[in-house]
């Protein structure tokens, strides 16, 4: 039993509800968090060493590695049941959303540096991290999660049930009726 299947196993019953019918935007969510760690880690990695001089840069480049991880991870866990295209297709449209979601989530970090110049000299080192990690790590993540979920459903996986869904342990017969999967 996976460490998700155990949990929502032993979530009380109003949550466990909730939980089984929301389980595509949680598992959405803990995909994204996830990437939002690999992606925080590289764009600090490398705003700090070899990239200094770009930020912009360096949140593309970590925005990108977190983007492929996302992509086999909403494939084969979050989205599993859903699909409609052929892999080829449904790809090429992931990136294509990833890479409009790259634009909206860099967009807030270039507007904090290069607009509102809220970098060296103007202001503090301290001041700069901070204007960096909210505009580029939180604002830009939200706008570029919030699109993400919309085109994923919308475009990259339509079909809800395209693909087989593999029945869990938790599951019971009542969820199955309440989700819709007989």
């Amino acid at each position: 039993m996976s460490v998700v299947e155990d949990v929502v196993r032993r979530l009380p019953e109003p949550l466990r509800s909730l939980a089984l019918r929301h389980r595509e935007l949680l598992k959405f969510a803990m995909v994204g968090g996830t990437c939002f760690v690999i992606d925080t880690a590289i764009f600090f990695s490398l705003k700090m060493t070899v990239l200094t001089e770009k930020p912009v840069t360096a949140k593309i480049v970590a925005t990108l590695v977190a983007t492929i991880v996302s992509y086999v991870l909403n494939r084969e866990w979050s989205f599993r049941t859903r699909g409609g295209r052929e892999r080829h297709h449904e790809a090429a449209l992931f990136f294509l959303v990833n890479g409009v979601a790259i634009g909206l989530n860099s967009l807030p970090l270039g507007v904090s540096r290069y607009l509102l110049h809220l970098q060296e000299p103007h202001v503090s080192r301290l001041a700069e991290e901070i204007a960096d990690f909210t505009s580029a790590q939180l604002v830009g993540t939200l706008v570029a999660m919030a699109f993400r979920w919309y085109g994923y459903k919308k475009w990259v996986f339509p079909e809800a049930d395209a693909r087989p869904r593999v029945k869990r342990s938790y599951d019971s017969p009542d969820d199955e009726e309440a989700l819709g999967h007989s």
